[in-house]
């Protein structure tokens, strides 16, 4: 398998260096996985963006999802396969769909509204593979996502682009489905993860 071989031989490279410990050799390894897993669904999602004519907006529902998704975190798919078929549709269906409706400012004023109460409830949200052990981090993510909330937000009520403003309520609604608890329940993966460490 083409990741296997990519990962394996970058662990390789990394291992040459005998600093690291067992320890901080699997946080590399995660985030290696990320990056590649990342570049791949990029390269993908934005072929087909392209085909459908959708690139302007799919890469602009990227950048508003992933302004939150780097503070708040989140639930991640089990499987790679769920993680393609999640991506997929969440960045073209997501794009697509804010082309071609119009929303009412009330749906702009009570999802805003609302995403930034349950930002300062849940986020950041952790997972077994990547648990928020560091309790200062945690507060520094939870700040660094309600002002980005608070910013997004502010974008809403001041850029005149319906299709902008639905790309970012879309991906603010987004974010917060993925940080909520009844979501881990849903798909029986475990909430709070750095609990376990205290």
């Amino acid at each position: 398998m083409i990741k296997d071989f990519v990962i394996n031989n970058s662990m390789n490279i990394v291992k040459e260096n005998k600093k690291y410990d067992q320890e901080q050799l699997e946080e590399i390894k995660y985030g290696l996985e990320s990056i590649y897993l990342l570049l791949t669904k990029f390269v993908v999602i934005f072929t087909i963006s392209i085909v459908l004519g959708l690139l302007k907006e799919s890469l602009l529902f990227f950048l508003f999802f992933n302004i939150l998704r780097t503070t708040a975190f989140g639930i991640h798919a089990s499987k790679s396969i769920y993680c393609w078929i999640s991506s997929i549709i969440c960045f073209i269906a997501l794009p697509y769909i804010s082309k071609i409706v119009i929303l009412p400012n009330i749906f702009f004023i009570i999802s805003s509204s609302l995403s930034i109460i349950l930002f300062i409830i849940y986020a950041p949200a952790d997972t077994i593979k990547r648990p928020l052990i560091n309790a200062k981090k945690r507060k520094i993510y939870k700040i660094v996502t309600i002002l980005s909330s608070l910013i997004l937000t502010t974008l809403i009520f001041v850029i005149k682009s319906n299709i902008i403003k639905n790309l970012i309520i879309f991906a603010m609604i987004l974010q917060v489905i993925l940080i909520l608890p009844i979501t881990y329940k849903i798909f029986k993966l475990p909430y709070n993860n750095y609990k376990n460490y205290k």
